[in-house]
Formats: C-alpha cells, sequence, structure tokens
C-alpha cells in the first residue's frame, strides 16, 4: 500500500504536507523494480474507517474538524460525516495541525508500517532512528550524517513524504510514548517524562499541554506509588494474525544460554545499552493483539530504544494479511508467520557467523561458551539469565586464540574479530540502513561474509523484507532443486516479500522431520 503526499511548495488550493489525497501516478517498487498504481485515496480512508478494517491501523490517521481530534481507523467512535473528516499519513502530521489524540481509541497503540510500505528509505530510516530516540542525544544535523545526507535534505524529504519536520516527529513520538506510559503504568510523573526523552519535566508539561490541551496529570485516575516496584509494563500492538509460537520455535534453538531464554510462553533476555543493564520479560496478549513487556526499571532511562529493539526483534512492522495474500499458497498454512529479527545487531551477526557450515545445535553451544568467556555477569529474578551479551570492543580486543580456545574455526574467529573491529572502528553499522545494497556490499569486504550471510542479515538484523538466502540447504530443499540460481528464478514471484517466503520454506521442512 502506498500513499502520495503534496510537496512542500504548493499552490494555494493544494493539500497541506501530509494530507493523504487522491493523486494518480505510478511508483517505482524500490525493492522489485515493478511500477504499481497508488490506490489509497480520501473515499477508501473514509470506507476503512466506516468499516472499522483493522488492516488500515497505523496506515493513517483520521482526524475531525468540529472536535479537534484524530483516531486510528478502528476506533469505536461514531463516525463523523465525510467532509469533516482529514486524513493523516502519521500522527506527528495530525498533531502539527492542531488536532489530540482520541483517549478512547489511543493512537500511540497504533502499529508501526511496514517496510516495504515506506516510498522513501531514507524516510524508513530516519523514522526508525527517531523513533529509537536517536534525538535525545544527538542533532539533526548528527542524524543526517550519520544517514549520509545533509540536514536540510534529511528535513526536506521528512516534510514531502510525512508533512513534518525530524523535531515534530520525534516530540510526537516522545509525547506518544509518555501518554501510554501515564496511562498504562504507576510511574511518577517525573519518570514519565525523562523515559520518554525530556530533558526537563517543565519542557514535558509545557509542550504536553500544548499539543493536548490537558496537563499529564489529568490522565492518571489514581495516584499509585512506582518508586520501589523493580519492574513496569508496557505493550506493544502488531497487525494479527501473530504466529508467536512460531516465532518462539525460531528463537528457542538458537538462544545465547545465559542472555536469553525461551520460558513456556515466554521470551526473556538480559539488556545493556550504554551504562543502563537490566532485563526484559515478553509474553503475548492475542485478545488484545499486543506483547505484554515487563521491563526493569533499570532500564527505564533507555525505554525508548529498548521498545525500538522490540518491534525489530518480533517483526511488529509487518502487514501479515497483505503479505499473506501476495505469497499465495505458500502462506495459508501459517499467514501470521513473521520474520525474527534482532534485539542487537552485533550480536545476530556473531550468532551468524557461528552458524556458518555446522548445526544450529553447535553453534547455540559455541554461542554459550562466548558469552561464558567474555560477556559480564548480571543479576536477574531468573536463573537462567545470568550474562550480558558480549560487545564489540571486548570481542575486538581479543585474538583468533582467544576464540579458538572455545572450539571455534580460525576462520570465524577471524571473521567474529574483523566484524568487531569494524564496528568499533564505526566503518560498518549493524542498524537500520538507508541502501541495503551498500550496507551489505561493506559487510561482503570482510572476511568469511558471503551471500548466504549478508542475506541472512538483510532478513534479521536490517529487517529487509524482501532478503532472499538462496543458497541456503534448507531452502533449496524445500524448493525441490539444488541449484541457488534456480531458487532465485523460482523466489521472483514472491517479490518483494521474499523474506517472509523464505521463513515459510523453513518452516514446510517441519513437517517432513
Amino acid at each position: 500500500m502506498w500513499i502520495c503526499y503534496t510537496p512542500t511548495r504548493r499552490r494555494a488550493d493544494t493539500p497541506i504536507p501530509g494530507h493523504l489525497h487522491v493523486r494518480k501516478r505510478r511508483d517505482k517498487d524500490p525493492v522489485s523494480g515493478q511500477f504499481h498504481t497508488v490506490q489509497l485515496n480520501r473515499d477508501q480512508c473514509y470506507q476503512a474507517i466506516i468499516t472499522r478494517d483493522p488492516r488500515f491501523d497505523g496506515h493513517f490517521f483520521v482526524a475531525v474538524r468540529s472536535t479537534r481530534i484524530y483516531c486510528r481507523p478502528i476506533c469505536r467512535s461514531k463516525r463523523p460525516a465525510i467532509e469533516r473528516c482529514e486524513f493523516f499519513r502519521h500522527a506527528a502530521a495530525a498533531e502539527v495541525a492542531g488536532y489530540r489524540p482520541c483517549l478512547r481509541c489511543r493512537p500511540e497503540l497504533a502499529p508501526g508500517q511496514a517496510p516495504a510500505d515506506a516510498a522513501d528509505r531514507l524516510t524508513l530510516a530516519a523514522v526508525r532512528q527517531i523513533e529509537a530516540g536517536s534525538l535525545r542525544d544527538q542533532s539533526v544535523s548528527d542524524l543526517a550524517a550519520r544517514l549520509g545526507v545533509s540536514d536540510r535534505h534529511l528535513r526536506r524529504v521528512l516534510v514531502e513524504n510525512l508533512g513534518v519536520t525530524p523535531i515534530q516527529l520525534a516530540q510526537t513520538y516522545k509525547l506518544l510514548l509518555a501518554k501510554q506510559l501515564l496511562t498504562d503504568t504507576a510511574l511518577p510523573i517525573i519518570d514519565v517524562a525523562f523515559a520518554s526523552g525530556f530533558s526537563s519535566l517543565r519542557r514535558f508539561n509545557a509542550l504536553f499541554r500544548q499539543r493536548y490541551a490537558f496537563a499529564p496529570k489529568a490522565l492518571r485516575q489514581k495516584r499509585r506509588a512506582a518508586e520501589d516496584l523493580p519492574a513496569f509494563v508496557c505493550r506493544l500492538f502488531y497487525r494479527p494474525p501473530f504466529d508467536w509460537h512460531s516465532l518462539l520455535a525460531f528463537f528457542s534453538p538458537r538462544v545465547f544460554v545465559g542472555v536469553e531464554q525461551i520460558d513456556g510462553e515466554k521470551y526473556r533476555r538480559t539488556v545493556a545499552i550504554g551504562p543502563h543493564q537490566g532485563w526484559i520479560s515478553v509474553e503475548n496478549r492475542p485478545a488484545q493483539s499486543a506483547l505484554r513487556i515487563e521491563i526493569s526499571i533499570s532500564l527505564l532511562p533507555v525505554l525508548v530504544q529498548v521498545l525500538a529493539r522490540l518491534r525489530r526483534l518480533f517483526d511488529l512492522e509487518a502487514t501479515p494479511q497483505q503479505i499473506a495474500t501476495h505469497l499465495g499458497a505458500l502462506a495459508e498454512n501459517h499467514p501470521g508467520l513473521r520474520v525474527p529479527g534482532a534485539f542487537d545487531g552485533f550480536e545476530m551477526a556473531v550468532r551468524a557467523i557461528l552458524g556458518q557450515q555446522i548445526s544450529v545445535k553447535a553453534a547455540t553451544t559455541l554461542a554459550g561458551r562466548l558469552t561464558n568467556r567474555f560477556g559480564c555477569t548480571i543479576v536477574t529474578p531468573f536463573p537462567g539469565l545470568t550474562h550480558l551479551a558480549p560487545t564489540a570492543p571486548m570481542l575486538a580486543a581479543a585474538g583468533v586464540g582467544d576464540l579458538a580456545q572455545l572450539g571455534i574455526t580460525q576462520s570465524r574467529a577471524r571473521s567474529i574479530l574483523a566484524m568487531a573491529q569494524a564496528v568499533t572502528r564505526g566503518s560498518i553499522s549493524l542498524d537500520v540502513a538507508v541502501s541495503i545494497e551498500g550496507a551489505l556490499a561493506r559487510l561482503k569486504e570482510l572476511p568469511g561474509i558471503g551471500d548466504w550471510t549478508v542475506h541472512y542479515f538483510a532478513m534479521r538484523v536490517f529487517g529487509w523484507p524482501d532478503a532472499f538466502p538462496h543458497s541456503d540447504l534448507g531452502i533449496l530443499k524445500a524448493l525441490k532443486t539444488k541449484n541457488s540460481r534456480r531458487a532465485l528464478v523460482l523466489a521472483e514471484v514472491w517479490r518483494p516479500w521474499r523474506a517472509y517466503a523464505a521463513m515459510h520454506l523453513w518452516k514446510s521442512l517441519e513437517k517432513n522431520l
């Protein structure tokens, strides 16, 4: 689904940037190279809110001129007449236009955009960086430099595609997260302000009143003490169907022992972001179409980063019905299958290198040894969580012999050390990539990193929906071919969702085991 916006320089009768409007043109898909016509327009948006179609939740927001409130398409409130509606691509655009979020449907809980829905890769990368709190500790110029563009170009692209500036987008993310914490947790307001990314309580109160026309404390129905709680709870929402069991089944044999664990229907892990250390526990709440996240109070200062990483880990931005429809018969048995992501890019890269040409079980054993040797210990309420994952600087300081003592072959040891040193220097980024091709090309320059590994990185580290490890033995077996080039030809029909096709192909092999 592709949505058009007007440029910033416009005639008087041209809609405001960020508004949805009819504009017939043909767009070239950046993944497949195929052209398709933009189809979502004002009338279709209105039909979506009349039917409360959950497939459109998060794709746009509807604002009502008379109430000055904006809602999700699934809101249960009385439907306004179409002439009183304005439609916005992003919550930030609605707020900049002077609308307040609905207290009933709570726009801050809307699932995010799928990667292939973004009309511009730079927009996608910038949004993900801002959502993860990048503008909390750096300027727009710093962010632009990290993305490889000028700050002026970054502002122009965001205004053209979303109708808001980087600062306005960051403010909306912070306010919506604060609104969720005020409503769902017992955290003191000052902790909510800092956890949401505000540097002062005064600034938080002022912006909250300016945007929403009431004080933050108005969302608190009753006062509850939370200072002494060891953890607090958040929710992350997704678009159903959501195959939680398949995700856990994928993670279970691939965990970093001591760092991660699968306990029944729960995923748990230790976390270290900067100086902040703690733990998280995740379980599915299908009746709410949400994940329930329990987070240690020690991670409150980096909550924004934790939630952003969890969205990537569990692929919460996917549009499963759209993907399943495109994949057809391949996806009919598991329409809610997601592509497992990475909580930490470097951690995932090490795990992928360890898994080259050996069994999953053997790679997990090596990962456990690596954690015990290089990972720092941590105390958690869960007996199985005892260590933090080794960081790039830790491994960059090691030698080939240090890793070889753990049973890791010298060739893989050199690959891990080269990766660690490149990440430490900053020459390789295992974060959101503006250019997938450029990021993968730089990775292939490292020793021991071939086609299979970079496509696996693209799937799990970069979250690229069209990645396809065509040389994987399991995929070749599922496609009943021994020729990797033939596999690419067969997979062409699944573009731009080949990463999901790969997951379904791997899943199909389970029936034959």
